[in-house]
């Protein structure tokens, strides 16, 4: 992955085949967990709090001649603010977008009334659809059965997949049917290639991960995090700057902390994912700023991968 918007893939085995399967679901039903399964790296970033995925971020991995590129979208829920209405429409229309759909439901969580209703819509897709039951390491088998049964009784899906994100079971099976499904096509990206995401973007999807982990009580969803520099240096690290936008002074005192300490351990813990991520030492400085009402701007929701009139 480079920090790149350009793509070049590589000679690819002969007969190959390859597609766009987005994955859609509830709030923390596991997409992103998922998507960082399949791919054996890190793609979306994953907290506890819900509608951590705002845009449409792809990852991608390669299963015999098979090139699989999964949409992660955002979590699909009631919206209220014009942020979470950009959403929700991104969401579908990534839907719509892809090849092939594939449902995830968190089987602890069941059929919740916000499921059902995904369901209602989804039964209405005219792509193909797959059933993904997650977190399947949570729930008795009788359970997984009834809840099979139950969501195959209100859309037509082509197939039930049964996995757990964070123990990897089913995902070997469930990889290797996806990549059965897939059209003959020359594939999109390159063999290495996991992520259609510039270096830059996930950098500030890295830092914006730590900063809702540590304050995901005490911050408003409302915040946002930008690269506005990534310099290459001459001993070969890079020097990264990122600012952090909150909607009021209150909130630029929690990211700072006494002393600055809230954002020190912010960064620390964000340099080595990015280090990791761009393979070369790193640099990170943060700033926060305040920006009332940065949900509003245009400009924002463009940096973020959202169209502002979605809202």
């Amino acid at each position: 992955m480079t920090d790149s918007d350009t793509n070049t893939p590589e000679l690819a085995p002969p007969d190959t085949r390859a597609g766009f399967v987005a994955l859609i679901g509830a709030p923390n039903a596991g997409k992103s967990t998922l998507v960082n399964a399949l791919t054996g790296t890190k793609v979306s970033i994953v907290t506890h709090k819900v509608q951590t995925t705002r845009a449409l971020i792809r990852g991608i991995f390669v299963h015999g001649n098979a090139q699989v590129i999964l949409v992660d979208t955002p979590g699909i829920f009631a919206p209220k603010r014009h942020l979470e209405r950009a959403m929700v429409k991104t969401a579908w229309r990534g839907a719509t977008d892809a090849d092939r759909v594939a449902v995830i439901i968190d089987a602890k969580a069941g059929l919740t009334e916000e499921v059902r209703e995904l369901l209602k819509r989804a039964a209405q897709i005219r792509q193909p659809c797959d059933l993904v039951l997650n977190k399947i390491d949570l729930v008795p088998r009788e359970k997984l059965l009834e809840l099979a049964q139950e969501a195959n009784s209100l859309v037509n899906f082509e197939n039930t997949y049964m996995v757990s994100a964070t123990t990897g079971s089913g995902l070997e099976d469930f990889k290797k049917r996806l990549g059965g499904e897939m059209m003959p096509s020359p594939w999109f990206y390159s063999e290495d290639q996991v992520s259609d995401l510039p270096l830059r973007a996930l950098a500030a999807e890295i830092t914006r991960e730590k900063l809702m982990l540590r304050l995901h009580q005490e911050l408003p969803y409302r915040s946002t995090v930008e690269t506005t520099q990534w310099k290459s240096l001459k001993d070969g690290s890079v020097r990264i700057e990122q600012t952090i936008y909150v909607e009021r002074e209150s909130q630029r005192k929690i990211v700072l902390g006494e002393k600055g300490q809230t954002i020190k351990a912010i960064g620390a813990s964000a340099r080595g994912e990015i280090a990791e991520a761009a393979d070369t030492p790193v640099h990170l400085f943060l700033f926060v700023k305040v920006r009332e009402n940065w949900s509003q701007d245009p400009g924002r929701y463009r940096e973020i991968g959202l169209d502002f009139s979605d809202g």
